[in-house]
């Protein structure tokens, strides 16, 4: 039933989170002028979550990803890490994002899986050499290692941004809209390897976009947040959905559910008042898990 497709989270989690933001409020300050990209945002993520950000243009859902990579600091509240304070970028946080030009173009696919590890001194030119090969055929491209970034195209390319990022092996893999640019099918198939290296490796994702469809088919738990400034209007469990339910009348009627929770006056009204989920409780995949069998 729709009413069973889409629900708040409750506060039942038990478990440490991986990665948390407290209160974040994230500014842009240009000609005396500042720019408030996002505030007050509380979240948790889980290891082994797929959590998505989602919300219109403008939200600051990209501010708050470059925040948690390091990029940006907060001017209030703060992000943590396996309860360290994020100060700056490091390994423990890999990123991908939508350009299709984050690879040097004078190294191969190979060299550029292996750079991190070697320029990060977390692995020796073997062991980097061993690890990226895996990587490059995890995301299928064995046939491919010694190639340029000019003889790839744009899905290729963002497969080797993928297979640089995992082989780091973060604690927090972040992707910032890897998908946005691509045309609709080479989109889906991607969307479904990410399913795939997710089921075998297990890491833990910190996703953005602006759809709500692929917010359904990558996460197992969307924070959606409002239009500018962004706010938490409510976090949902959405680990039920995959591709394969994808156009489905459950599907659907949750999708539906979150427009509405976005852009309509159900969606102010968790805005003045948030559910507790806003403070950063949350179903941990574990209890996820449970819960669909639970369904089932």
């Amino acid at each position: 039933m729709a009413a069973q497709a889409l629900h708040l989270v409750p506060p039942t989690s038990v478990a440490e989170p991986l990665l948390r933001a407290r209160n974040v409020t994230l500014e842009y300050r240009s000609e005396g002028r500042v720019l408030r990209a996002t505030d007050g945002v509380s979240f948790d993520v889980y290891r082994g979550d797929r959590f998505v950000l989602l919300g219109p243009s403008g939200c600051g859902k990209s501010s708050l990803l470059k925040a948690a990579g390091g990029f940006v600091a907060p001017a209030a509240g703060s992000i943590s890490v396996g309860g360290e304070l994020v100060r700056g970028p490091g390994p423990q946080r890999m990123a991908v994002f939508q350009e299709f030009d984050q690879l040097p173009p004078w190294k191969t696919v190979k060299q550029n899986v292996m750079f991190p590890l070697l320029a990060s001194g977390r692995a020796k030119r073997h062991e980097a050499e061993e690890r990226a090969l895996h990587w490059i055929a995890k995301v299928g491209l064995d046939g491919f290692a010694d190639a340029y970034p000019h003889t790839l195209s744009g899905g290729m390319k963002q497969r080797v941004a993928i297979a640089r990022a995992l082989a780091m092996e973060p604690e927090v893999l972040l992707m910032d809209e890897p998908f946005a640019a691509l045309d609709a099918l080479t989109r889906r198939k991607m969307q479904e390897e990410l399913g795939r290296l997710w089921e075998e490796a297990r890491f833990t994702l910190l996703f953005v976009t602006h759809s709500i469809e692929e917010a359904l088919v990558v996460g197992n738990r969307i924070l959606l947040l409002s239009p500018h400034p962004g706010r938490v209007r409510a976090e949902i469990n959405s680990h039920q959905f995959d591709l394969h339910s994808a156009g489905g009348a459950e599907f659907q009627a949750a999708s539906q559910r979150i427009h509405h929770l976005l852009f309509g006056a159900d969606g102010a009204a968790h805005e003045a008042a948030p559910h507790p989920a806003a403070q950063g409780t949350a179903l941990t995949p574990a209890a996820a898990d449970a819960e669909t069998a639970r369904q089932a």
